[in-house]
This record gives structure tokens, sequence and C-alpha cells, in this order.
């Protein structure tokens, strides 16, 4: 865990990284600089797998519950005053987060590169962990996407910026982060 803590925070952010990459990507770099305007305490969460220097991720059932074991443990520990608790994470990262948000208490989950399918194979879609969402969920799509971009749901707001997959704009990302940090303040 990379922690990132405000003074007097208004909650936190856990959020987890991609399949092949770490927690320095520019989206999720973006993302935590957005959090932490926003007044959140920022967790990074490398996944066991690459911690051990693995590249390959482990399966779904296993980076599950690695989550709910760094959530239950920063509840717990550096966490345990927030209100609020938001997960997220960046493709491989933003399915876990999406999977676990109900078990994991997650009052918000932020999305970034939502990998909606395998590039080529809408046929193989991923939209029903996006579905299965139930609380305020924001999705940072690149318009060229090759995994596809999901659509707007109940309670699922998509941004789209420019770039690919990658989204290396990391100030485009803090932008949209912002943007829904503040409407879910309003609301």
């Amino acid at each position: 865990m990379h922690l990132h803590p405000v003074g007097s925070p208004a909650g936190a952010l856990v959020m987890g990284h991609g399949a092949g990459g770490g927690v320095d990507s520019a989206d999720l770099v973006g993302a935590a600089e957005a959090g932490r305007s926003a007044g959140l305490s920022v967790a990074l969460v490398e996944q066991p797998y690459r911690v051990a220097g693995r590249r390959s991720p482990a399966p779904a059932n296993q980076l599950d519950a690695a989550w709910r074991a760094v959530v239950s443990n920063l509840r717990a520990g550096p966490f345990r005053d927030v209100p609020a608790l938001l997960s997220g994470g960046r493709s491989s990262g933003a399915r876990v987060a999406c999977r676990t948000a109900a078990d994991t208490g997650s009052s918000a989950v932020l999305c970034l590169a939502f990998p909606l399918h395998p590039p080529g194979r809408p046929e193989k879609s991923r939209l029903e962990e996006l579905d299965g969402v139930t609380v305020p969920t924001l999705v940072v799509q690149g318009e060229n996407d090759p995994f596809g971009t999901p659509p707007d749901g109940p309670n699922r707001t998509i941004a789209r910026i420019p770039g690919t997959h990658s989204l290396r704009n990391g100030a485009a990302v803090a932008a949209a982060v912002s943007a829904w940090l503040a409407g879910l303040h309003e609301s």
C-alpha cells in the first residue's frame, strides 16, 4: 500500500492497478491527485502478484480476496475514522473494485479504463460486473479504447477523454474525477 493521507479527511479513496502495470500509471496518479484535492486520503494498492515480482495476474477470485483483505486492513487501521470509503482502479483493478464494492462497503466506485470486453471481442462483455455495482460509479474511458466503452447506467457516469486504454493524460483524468467527486459531495 502506498498511503497518501490528508489532514481531517472527508473520506478515503482506495485504488488498484491494471493487470500489467503498477500504481505509478498516469491515470492512477491523476485520480489520486484529484482525490487528495477533494479532501480524500488515498491508498494505491499493489496486488500480491506484483509485489512478488510476477507480471501475470492471479485468478479473479484471488485478486478479489486480496482486495477485500487490504480494504479490511485499511478500515481497521489508517482509514478507521474516515466517514466514507470509495474504491476503484484502472482496468483489471477497476473490475476488482466493481466485483467487491458491496463486500467492502464502498460508497462509490471509480473505474479508469474499464475493459468492457477484450479487443475485437464484444461478445465477451464484462458489463455484468459494472451493472452489479449499486453505488455511484464513474468510468473514465479513452475515446479510442479498443476494450470498448460501457454505456451510461443507473448510478453510472461515463467520462470520455482523449486517448486509448492507457489513459496517459493524467490531467484529463484528474479533471474528470474532480468534477465527479464535486458532484458526489453536493448530493
